[in-house]
């Protein structure tokens, strides 16, 4: 399943450069990854309530192609593969031109909130990576 959320640039993502600053796109990945999770019927509370947590441990992020103030850029998730408690998301940001911007691969880990420890991927995130 892919997801994709819209994003205008504002004032305030802008570094002295005059373009986003590159933390920016770290965000801009992570509200996309809250969209999937919700889409997937995943959500954080649910997951909280199963005593499962996710943990970021992991991005690799290109960046392309400079995004500058006010323009919309499309922020696209998509399962790439999974491990027995990892998982691995890529990710995009386009712009209105349909130009790649950024890219990433973002690996997270399922943790038991208890124990602080890796678990097996719950099957209601396993279904949506494949084998």
């Amino acid at each position: 399943m892919k997801t994709s959320i819209q994003i205008e640039v504002r004032p305030t993502e802008i570094d002295v450069m005059g373009h986003v600053n590159n933390a920016k796109y770290l965000e801009y990945i992570e509200w996309s990854r809250e969209i999937w999770y919700n889409q997937a019927g995943v959500p954080f509370d649910q997951l909280t309530e199963m005593g499962i947590g996710t943990v970021t441990v992991r991005i690799e992020i290109d960046y392309r192609k400079e995004a500058t103030l006010g323009q919309k850029l499309t922020v696209t998730t998509e399962p790439k593969h999974r491990g027995r408690s990892s998982f691995v998301f890529y990710q995009t940001i386009s712009n209105e031109q349909g130009e790649l911007v950024a890219e990433a691969e973002v690996t997270s880990v399922t943790i038991d909130l208890k124990e602080r420890k890796s678990r097996p991927l719950p099957e209601e995130i396993a279904k949506w990576f494949g084998k």
